[in-house]
């Protein structure tokens, strides 16, 4: 077998206390920081969090034709949104003594490439070797293999083990080259995955010599990342599944530079519901698309981390710092994950229904401001929104809609349209009416236009039902009505406060004067 695989046990007795971790969080800057990278960063900031180590942010952008500024500064902010912040790379005070994009190290891995070359391995040959076949030779070379049954899948270089004379002569003449690793005959490497346990490669017969750096001088991403990892000191690489082949490579290369090797978590695939690897055709997968449709980021972290984690308990909704106690890599399952989108509404949800109310008003604003119901994040509309709303939203975005229902007012239409609501007219809703705006007229109904208006139009509403001896639903019910226009919705108290600071704030909606107005012509008709 090339590789091998155990089962790890179960259950492992308490561990002790664990040593800090250096982790790296390593995106290639190609397009949009998706749910399977934001949950590879999460695990890593989290070991770190509990551990107090560091983790590091790199840029593997080596692949220049795809690799975009924008794209970088995109995860960044996302990552950012996440909370998941970096203590060393880009716009850390460590970059200023060395470069966190591996586009500025190329000299580090040039420096490591002649080490390799120079280097003398066990079979007193040099560890890497210049290989001058071009890239037509070896695609030759693969072809004629195949055809007399010799290829076995891995390329052997004509330069594996030409003279020093021939290779100096080739240099000598100005021809360019690609540096190769020479993979040693019977090598094998091994690992103990903390995720999926034991594994071990056949070196040899799995890959072959392979590039380091191309003919162009540009190094290969196995090189650059095992490089990387060495020299900025990673302990743990908590990276996905598709990931661990490199291992072997890079494996390989720390050997041969005299670097220990990181310990490796290598984590399961997340699929979308039908079973297949998640992607855009299943609707938002980037972490921007979910900031943009309402889910906030402590959410956002506990859905995440529960894409391959438990804590052997059946607690669901965890807190950020609860999470950073609670977690552990060595409890990641080896078994894909499948992301459900009414799961993540739903701890959405819960945690919105137990956020303080300044802390939801924040989140709400750009939503309240974009749906045009306030004009500026700072609207003393947001505050009230955001107690109003929480309990009925699953996403913040639908804050917007409830506020805006709450600006509309047709008890016309409802009485035509919902019998619960004609029903109320056989209990005297025109008289209720009628006490309704005798009150406002008189001045006793409370000024919605005041900030302390929910609190008093309460106190105002159980002096009102002594006042006309009703109570219970046969007070709150048609009220709700007649000052709402429906027949269900959030606090009303809330609706009229909004109402009224949208009326201030020149934002369309059905006044509280208008309504007065809309109940006088009712109670008299």
């Amino acid at each position: 077998m090339v590789s091998t695989s155990e089962r790890k046990a179960e259950t492992k007795p308490a561990a002790a206390k664990l040593d800090p971790m250096r982790t790296r969080f390593a995106p290639s800057p190609t397009g949009s920081l998706h749910v399977g990278g934001a949950r590879t960063a999460l695990y890593n900031w989290l070991m770190t969090r509990k551990t107090g180590g560091q983790f590091i942010l790199r840029i593997e952008d080596t692949d220049m034709a795809r690799s975009t500024r924008a794209s970088e500064e995109s995860m960044k902010a996302d990552l950012r949104w996440l909370g998941l912040t970096w203590d060393e790379g880009p716009e850390t005070p460590r970059e200023s003594e060395f470069p966190f994009r591996q586009s500025e190290r190329g000299e580090i891995y040039q420096k490591m490439a002649k080490k390799l070359m120079e280097t003398v391995g066990p079979d007193g040959k040099s560890v890497a070797y210049p290989c001058f076949s071009k890239q037509e030779e070896v695609d030759e070379l693969k072809k004629a293999a195949e055809t007399t049954g010799e290829f076995q899948g891995n390329f052997v270089s004509p330069w594996r083990d030409a003279s020093p004379e021939e290779v100096q002569a080739k240099m000598d003449a100005g021809e360019t080259y690609a540096i190769r690793f020479r993979v040693p005959k019977g090598k094998r490497v091994a690992i103990d995955d903390i995720v999926r346990g034991p594994v071990s490669w056949d070196a040899e017969a799995t890959i072959g010599d392979f590039v380091l750096l191309r003919s162009t001088g540009v190094p290969v991403y196995n090189f650059c990342v095992a490089v990387d990892d060495a020299l900025m000191g990673i302990t743990h690489v908590i990276r996905a599944e598709e990931h661990l082949t490199n291992t072997l490579r890079q494996g390989l290369i720390l050997e041969a530079l005299g670097f220990k090797m990181p310990e490796y978590a290598h984590c399961s695939l997340i699929l979308g519901e039908d079973g297949s690897k998640l992607s855009k055709r299943h609707g938002a997968t980037s972490v921007t698309q979910f900031a943009e449709e309402g889910f906030v980021p402590d959410a956002m972290i506990n859905y995440l981390v529960g894409l391959g984690w438990n804590d052997g308990t059946e607690k669901e909704v965890y807190t950020v710092d609860e999470l950073v106690e609670a977690f552990s890599v060595d409890r990641v399952q080896k078994s894909p994950s499948v992301f459900d989108m009414q799961k993540l509404k739903w701890i959405n949800a819960q945690h919105l229904h137990n956020m303080d109310d300044a802390k939801l008003a924040g989140l709400l604003a750009p939503f309240l401001v974009k749906a045009g119901l306030c004009k500026s994040a700072d609207s003393p509309m947001v505050l009230v929104a955001a107690h109003m709303c929480k309990q009925k939203i699953q996403l913040l975005g639908q804050a917007a809609d409830i506020v805006k229902e709450a600006f509309t007012y047709d008890l016309n239409a409802t009485l035509a349209s919902d019998e619960s609501a004609a029903k109320l007219l056989q209990d005297d809703l025109k008289g209720l009416a009628k006490a309704v705006v005798e009150a406002y007229n008189a001045g006793e109904f409370p000024d919605p236009s005041q900030a302390d208006f929910v609190d008093k139009y309460s106190a105002w509403v159980k002096e009102f039902g002594k006042k006309i001896g009703r109570k219970g639903k046969q007070l709150m019910q048609p009220l709700r009505l007649l000052l709402s226009g429906v027949m269900s919705g959030p606090d009303v108290g809330c609706q009229l406060r909004v109402v009224a600071i949208a009326k201030q704030e020149g934002i369309p909606c059905v006044s509280i004067a208008e309504r007065m107005a809309t109940l006088q012509a009712f109670s008299s008709s």
